[in-house]
């Protein structure tokens, strides 16, 4: 029974390692299948003007391999992840066409095709079933290369569909520090088909990422100064159609790109300065593969044949050079190399696509100007033709004006190479050509030299384009918040009857009730039976009454003349409350007058002028008065002027490549003033700057404060000082006043689709 059952053990023990070994073996074949892309073949044909470079694969592919662009040296990198090389050897001669060389470089499971170009060239991608086609394609007509990488505008993506290459976008911008103090900015792109071209200019690193969307929240300006790498800003923002990374490094630096899938990384290395080595960084324009040279006592053609088959330049070189040469170069460009060559021996070098003619500088200054004058000489026996352009734009006639090297009449946004001494252009015809234009038509005739003829076309092209449109919004705004209190008084004493005055000749006192200067006067306490009465005058119940004219002359029957006038009411009426201090039977009264006043004041007036012009156009608008005012001529008569006190905009925009506005502004808001004798004043207000404002945003460009805290007191000496009583003989007035003047600026950039509508 015990061997039974190790006999079944055994048997099952032997079945269960069986299917170990089926399943280990199974997945041993599924990795297999998984790692048996290769790249079997690498051939290279000329089709016309195009390079197309064919990648035999062992199995095809799922989507095309994701690729960038470098500028300097003109290079395309191919990724194939999950391929490897099985071609037996990492590089590739061609020479055909725009490509040098084409290198293989395996990193795990992961193989990098470079492709070494000539020249910046475009290049696009496809899947043909077990081969990859790379086809590299001259640039554009102009002589810029834009790079159309990896797939054509309309690729096929991993579902079969067509994918819109403007679909592309950036998912977001990042920069870290690198172990060894090198700056990365990493982009991480929505596909690995977005192109991407890659340059250095001047002193910055520019990244293009052609047909690319930039979301609203990664356009901004990282300041990465804190990382301690040579990078200092990132700047991304958008540029028509495409978008912009720019990387502003410092000092002494060199970059390298790669990308993996949808992430680039653009990686900035300081280079620490050796005094061995004659190329330190981005110190110098020569950007040619390093080499380096120890010969003694060579010939000098022998160092030629030695650049050329370094470069795979075709160098011609004159039978009248010859002499040898001793030199130790390294780690040196291979132009720079050239250049020390030619200087050391007095050569110079003239350059005609891959072909590098050398030869002694007198003798290519001679032969230059023999063909100069050879070429001068055929102008003039050439003969002429003559073209029609329709002008869409541009006014034929600015147009003319700028190929002749007039002025050109109301600039009208047509772009001039004009000189600051006068504002002319240089001629572009040929001394022989001629233009005129059809203003009805607006059609330009030019008849030149068949040469000449062909640049006014290209010129033309250029210049006959719609000029992209601007709104500009200013807003003065005046605010003013017052506040004024005064504070007087009268005091006066008043006396009915003083030292006895009668009425005529009376003799009769009297007690006089009112008096007002268009009443008769009247007294009370006299009889009616009063015998002389003035003239004029009536007794009636114990009351005398007098007209005006009947006592001219007499003494008057009162007094009331205040002896302390101070009043409130400089500004306006003020309210005012008046008292008397009197006794029952009295003649004297005294008047007491209190008047005060308190007066605010809040206003806010604003002014918001609006006009549309193109792009480097001047435009004006204004709106106001002109006043009238008259002037002495020679002869010594007047004449009648006008100045003018208005609301004026005067604005120059130029679009910058970001997309923002460069405003050269001249705001003035003049107002009429106070009157005075020879005319009325004129209240400025004037701003004239120069200022970079963001599409769509506001800037303030300038303001006044103004703030006037016054305080008047008027008083009798000595009185007006006495504590509390000498309220009563003094006045106070307090006057504060602020005053606000702020300019706001707002340009937009109308788009083409708004203003095509």
């Amino acid at each position: 029974m015990i061997r039974v059952q190790r006999t079944l053990g055994g048997l099952l023990g032997h079945r269960l390692r069986g299917l170990a070994i089926v399943s280990l073996w199974a997945v041993l074949a599924s990795w297999a299948h998984a790692q048996s892309t290769t790249i079997d073949s690498i051939t290279t044909t000329q089709q016309g003007p195009n390079t197309v470079v064919k990648i035999g694969l062992s199995a095809p592919i799922a989507n095309p391999p994701a690729g960038f662009s470098v500028a300097t040296p003109a290079r395309v990198a191919l990724d194939f992840p999950g391929v490897t090389n099985n071609t037996g050897k990492n590089s590739f001669e061609s020479n055909q066409g725009d490509l040098r060389s084409i290198s293989l470089v395996q990193a795990g499971e992961r193989t990098r095709m470079v492709l070494n170009l000539k020249r910046l060239v475009n290049y696009t991608t496809a899947i043909d079933g077990n081969s990859v086609l790379v086809t590299l394609s001259p640039s554009s007509p102009d002589g810029s290369a834009v790079i159309a990488p990896v797939a054509s505008r309309l690729s096929t993506g991993p579902s079969g569909g067509a994918m819109d290459a403007a679909a592309h976008s950036l998912r977001d911008v990042d920069f870290r520090r690198g172990p060894d103090g090198e700056g990365r900015v990493i982009i991480d792109l929505s596909d690995s088909q977005t192109g991407v071209d890659i340059k250095q200019q001047g002193q910055t690193v520019v990244v293009d990422f052609l047909k690319t969307v930039l979301p609203e929240n990664l356009r901004r300006r990282l300041v990465v100064t804190d990382f301690a790498t040579p990078v200092q800003t990132v700047n991304a923002f958008s540029l028509g159609d495409n978008t912009r990374v720019v990387i502003e490094p410092h000092g002494l630096w060199e970059y390298n790109a790669y990308q993996t899938d949808s992430r680039l990384v653009i990686e900035v290395k300081p280079v620490k300065e050796d005094p061995n080595k004659l190329f330190q960084g981005t110190g110098t324009t020569y950007k040619g593969d390093r080499l380096s040279l120890n010969f003694q006592n060579v010939e000098v053609r022998s160092l030629l044949q030695v650049i050329a088959d370094f470069t795979n330049l075709n160098i011609i070189t004159s039978d009248s050079v010859g002499g040898n040469l001793t030199l130790r170069l390294k780690d040196v460009p291979w132009d720079q190399a050239l250049d020390i060559i030619l200087q050391a021996k007095g050569l110079d070098k003239r350059k005609n696509g891959n072909v590098i003619l050398i030869a002694p500088k007198d003798e290519l200054t001679t032969k230059e100007k023999l063909e100069l004058e050879a070429r001068a000489a055929i102008s003039d026996l050439e003969p002429t033709r003559s073209e029609v352009f329709q002008l869409n734009y541009q006014k034929a006639d600015s147009v003319k004006a700028f190929l002749n090297g007039d002025p050109v009449p109301g600039a009208g946004g047509t772009p001039s190479a004009s000189s600051s001494s006068g504002g002319v252009s240089a001629r572009v015809l040929s001394k022989r050509g001629s233009a005129s234009s059809d203003p009805r038509t607006n059609q330009l005739f030019v008849q030149d030299i068949p040469s000449k003829l062909e640049t006014i076309r290209n010129l033309i092209a250029r210049l006959d384009v719609p000029s992209r449109q601007v709104l500009i919004e200013a807003r003065v705004v005046v605010a003013d918040d017052g506040f004024t209190r005064e504070l007087g008084n009268k005091l006066g004493y008043y006396n009915s009857n003083p030292n006895g005055e009668k009425i005529g000749n009376s003799g009769v006192n009297a007690t006089v009730q009112s008096t007002y200067a268009s009443q008769p006067y009247y007294a009370t306490g006299v009889s009616n039976s009063l015998a002389t009465l003035p003239q004029g005058c009536t007794t009636t119940n114990n009351v005398v009454t007098c007209s005006l004219s009947a006592i001219q002359g007499n003494t008057p029957l009162q007094t009331n003349q205040p002896f302390v006038s101070l009043p409130a009411g400089g500004a306006a009426n003020p309210a005012s409350i008046a008292i008397s201090l009197f006794r029952a039977g009295s003649t004297r009264f005294l008047n007491l007058e209190l008047s005060a006043l308190e007066q605010d004041n809040h206003g806010k007036l604003i002014s918001s002028p609006r006009v549309v012009t193109a792009d480097q156009v001047k435009a004006i608008i204004e709106q106001g008065t002109e006043l009238p005012y008259q002037v002495a001529t020679s002869s010594g008569a007047t004449s009648i002027q006008f100045q003018k006190a208005n609301l004026k905009l005067e604005v120059t925009p130029q679009i910058t490549p970001e997309g923002n506005v460069i405003l050269t502004v001249d705001v003035t808001d003049d107002s009429v003033g106070q009157s005075t004798a020879a005319g009325y004043a004129i209240d400025t207000k004037h701003v004239n700057t120069q200022v970079l404002v963001e599409n769509g945003g506001t800037v303030v460009l300038g303001g006044i404060y103004e703030l006037n805290d016054r305080n008047d007191v008027n008083k009798v000496p000595f009185l007006g000082d006495i504590p509390y009583l000498g309220y009563f003989f003094k006045s106070s007035t307090r006057t504060y006043t602020k005053t606000e003047l702020l300019v706001f600026i707002t340009p937009k950039v109308i788009s083409d689709k708004l203003a095509a509508q």
